[in-house]
């Protein structure tokens, strides 16, 4: 990861963190800890009593303490109004939700632990049917999104197309992704301007801009006992609605099945709500944008277990489907 995306921090350090974040909680939640996961954060699993948890340790210079507690705000909801299986956070001795902690290097960490989800990802063998169901449960997520009152002073970062995709965007600069030739900057920058017209053209009224998951894949959904279950809200933030299925095949756009995918996506979607002629003549350009802030995703976290396993072709892909949407006037997804 560059440096402003990274956490400096080693693992032993993010250990010895997260065994402090612990400390704070009553003798039940104490119990073996692991790291499981470094991305945008850190994610530890405690075994304690028979129990599992989650305790999630946020890197630095990426959401603010509101912004954390908007998320656990959501999540809340979401588990009282519509009886969804989500994440919820624990409160440490004192009730607090958001820890601060100061770190070895000076700064300051955000953790919240969570109750241990259960279940597993429906990835197997990428069934296109299993797309279905993400959309369903987007829908349920976007329609309670656009009746949920959100509380006094509640903040979540903005996704759009210039934080996104801009030079400053929350995931990096798309330009500085290594394997990307001159010819392949001046074709994504013809896209990237193209969909940024119609786009700002598409507008951010209420019923196709508001609060969504931002990154609701397949391997954020869990299956129990017939019932699925939604995980991973950090980057739940302010969006276009629609960007919510670009999103559930991040990584993936290039993938000779995406267009089965997707045409499944919107099945299941439209059994709980439909998509406006609007929205499908926007899918093209909410593909594309998607598609390029993954390809700075990938630049700005070149380290990360995720981006080293994409292999050195996935970049050159980025190109060839901004050369696909120019063309148009399909989705540019697919393998050709």
């Amino acid at each position: 990861m560059n440096v402003r995306h990274a956490d400096p921090l080693d693992n032993a350090a993010l250990s010895r963190l997260a065994g402090h974040a612990m400390a704070r909680y009553p003798a039940p939640f104490q119990g073996e800890l692991r790291l499981l996961t470094r991305s945008e954060n850190a994610t530890f699993r405690i075994d304690a009593h028979g129990r599992r948890y989650a305790l999630r340790i946020h890197r630095p210079d990426y959401h603010q303490k509101a912004d954390i507690e908007g998320e656990l705000a959501w999540l809340d909801a979401l588990h009282r109004d519509i009886g969804l299986v989500v994440p919820t956070a624990i409160p440490d001795r004192s009730g607090t939700r958001v820890l601060t902690l100061d770190a070895p290097d000076g700064s300051h960490r955000h953790a919240v632990l969570f109750h241990w989800i259960d279940g597993e990802m429906p990835t197997s063998n990428l069934d296109p049917a299993s797309f279905q169901q993400l959309g369903e449960i987007t829908a349920r997520l976007h329609q309670h999104s656009r009746n949920w009152k959100r509380p006094a002073g509640f903040h979540r970062i903005i996704w759009d197309h210039e934080t996104m995709t801009g030079p400053d965007g929350h995931w990096g600069d798309w330009h500085d992704t290594p394997g990307l030739g001159a010819n392949d900057i001046a074709t994504i920058e013809a896209a990237m301007q193209d969909a940024g017209r119609k786009l700002a053209a598409f507008g951010k009224s209420e019923d196709r801009y508001g609060l969504i998951h931002a990154d609701l894949r397949l391997t954020n959904l869990l299956l129990h006992h017939g019932e699925t279950r939604v995980i991973d809200f950090d980057d739940c933030g302010m969006g276009w609605f629609m960007h919510d299925l670009p999103a559930a095949i991040s990584f993936e756009e290039h993938h000779p099945s995406a267009p089965v995918w997707v045409s499944n996506w919107l099945d299941g979607y439209e059994r709980i709500a439909a998509v406006t002629d609007e929205e499908r003549a926007i899918l093209p350009a909410l593909f594309i944008q998607r598609r390029v802030q993954m390809t700075a995703w990938v630049g700005s976290h070149a380290e990360t277990e995720m981006a080293q396993s994409l292999g050195p072709d996935w970049v050159g892909h980025t190109p060839r489907l901004c050369r696909l949407y120019l063309d148009g006037p399909g989705l540019p997804i697919g393998a050709g």
